[in-house]
């Protein structure tokens, strides 16, 4: 057909021990959104890999514009008119903005120098869409991930491709940006480029999309427009099985008070943060990104040192001076960024997943290897990690059950105080009702819970108060009863009389 500009064809791959991909077909139209939906580790990372050029498919073609792609590779791809924006940001976190944007295809003076000022230029012009004020000589570590995102997006964007493949691009975004994301989207769509979007937030993907593409455990289950399936649908076609609750919520007897936070502060940051966890409780923070929400949850986990403020656990003030202060005391982070501050890729799951317990499970230096083992194949049971043993390297773990790797290392350790930051990002919808229900039982056997998400129903639906964080500070508390999301928005946009003299951070502070 004329209007088909890509067309993959019996698509297969594996990995040592893994079948990632069975003969997938997939097509695309000029100038449409089409949806590719499924698990966590369905293949779709894997299939928009092998379009890409970084991997290359055992068995297959790739059809572009009427023409089989012979030539494969990342350069071969992106010159024929594929851009991929992966769901872990393809970033040199050391360069600026515009040194990431305009690598290798820098604009150069005679003589051979770089024109700073006209890559610069370039970087405003390309970033105007967005609305947003971020400097392109900053670098690209001091940005929050959501800034991290629109960098990565205006790179692909300077290449003027053709075919844009999108995988999991508001993961990190709330309210407005992705709001303005949909406004690049549509506008995208107007000059004929086709779009890939790949997304675990199914409730956004008739916003964008035309058509619907869903792999089940590798295979094509089906390919639809959108206007004839519903989310149910989408959902039992995705895990095998109707999702009866998205939410599953349960009542847990509310114990003695666990944590207690009295006026932290860190200049820039955060200002007079106030709240308690009690045993039992799910304490969820909710705010727009840049609000200072992960700002607050590393200053008490010690990765920034305070300025003000007392920490109390259990009653008792601690000192936290660092990170293995806070471990030593019993709390754990699972941190919104898994693979720069929550794993070492290069390690194995066993690794990864036993690195907070190994001096309790060791004697006079000799782990016991057999009991790390049990410990760590009953975790991959009862989390239903993917994985085709203890001893893979994570890296090649998909990023829902690198997730779960380390969820495992904290609950192995067994905390007083368990703090997720953005838990679910890039998680399917099956995989968040099990990490809902392992958050429960975490609270059931006496801990606290603290969950920082950008996904206002989860926080809504499985909080049971709720700090509403805006400019640095918690400008209001509700309980799970008495919240509702218009009210909670108007909170965190600063909209209500005790939010409203607040100043917002800097663009380029975290969420």
């Amino acid at each position: 057909m004329d209007d088909i500009v890509l067309s993959m064809k019996g698509i297969s791959k594996s990995f040592p021990g893994v079948q990632a991909l069975k003969s997938v077909d997939f097509d695309l139209k000029k100038g449409e959104v089409h949806a590719l939906v499924g698990e966590n580790g369905a293949g779709k990372s894997t299939l928009m890999k092998i379009l890409s050029g970084l991997y290359r498919a055992d068995e297959g073609e790739i059809w572009l514009k009427g023409k089989k792609i012979t030539t494969r590779g990342i350069k071969a791809m992106i010159n024929a008119g594929v851009s991929v924006i992966y769901q872990e940001l393809n970033l040199i976190r050391q360069l600026s903005v515009a040194e990431n944007i305009f690598i290798g295809r820098e604009p150069m003076l005679p003589g051979g120098f770089i024109d700073w000022k006209k890559m610069y230029s370039d970087v405003h012009t390309l970033l105007k869409p967005f609305n947003v004020d971020i400097n392109p000589r900053t670098k690209v570590y001091m940005l929050s991930p959501a800034y991290q995102q629109v960098v990565e997006i205006a790179k692909a964007l300077s290449l003027k491709s053709d075919i844009l493949v999108m995988d999991e691009p508001t993961a990190p975004l709330t309210g407005n940006e992705v709001d303005k994301l949909f406004e690049i989207i549509h506008n995208l769509k107007k000059s004929e480029v086709s779009i890939i979007y790949i997304s675990h937030r199914l409730e956004e993907i008739p916003k964008v999309a035309e058509r619907v593409t869903i792999l089940r455990d590798g295979e094509k289950i089906l390919t639809k427009p959108l206007a004839e399936l519903t989310t149910a649908e989408i959902i039992k076609h995705m895990v095998g099985r109707t999702l009866t609750e998205q939410y599953p919520k349960i009542s847990i007897p509310i114990g003695e008070e666990v944590l207690r936070i009295e006026g932290l502060s860190k200049k820039g940051y955060c200002t007079d943060v106030s709240f308690s966890v009690r045993k039992g409780e799910i304490v969820g923070f909710t705010g727009l990104v840049g609000a200072g929400r992960t700002e607050i949850m590393q200053t008490i986990y010690g990765r920034m040192k305070k300025d003000a403020g007392r920490i109390y656990i259990d009653g008792k003030e601690e000192h936290i001076r660092g990170v293995c202060d806070a471990v030593r005391k019993g709390i754990g982070l699972i941190p919104e960024e898994r693979k720069h501050q929550g794993l070492v890729l290069g390690l194995s799951v066993q690794d990864n997943a036993t690195m907070t317990i190994l001096d309790k499970e060791s004697v006079f230096g000799f782990l016991k290897q057999k009991k790390l083992s049990a410990l760590v194949g009953k975790m991959i049971e009862t989390m239903n990690i993917k994985t085709p043993s203890a001893r893979q390297l994570v890296r090649y773990l998909s990023g829902g059950n690198q997730q779960k790797v380390i969820l495992a290392k904290w609950f192995l350790h067994n905390c007083k105080v368990y703090i997720f930051d953005e838990p679910t990002r890039g998680i399917d919808v099956g995989a968040k009702v099990e990490i809902y229900k392992l958050m429960q039982n975490l609270a059931k056997d006496g801990a606290g819970v603290v969950m920082v998400s950008s996904e206002l129903p989860e926080v809504l639906n499985m909080s049971d108060r709720i700090e509403v964080v805006f400019g640095g500070r918690i400008v209001k508390e509700f309980r799970r009863d008495e919240a509702d999301s218009e009210t909670v928005m108007e909170y965190a946009l600063g909209l209500r009389e005790n939010a409203s003299q607040q100043t917002p951070l800097e663009a380029g502070a975290e969420s």
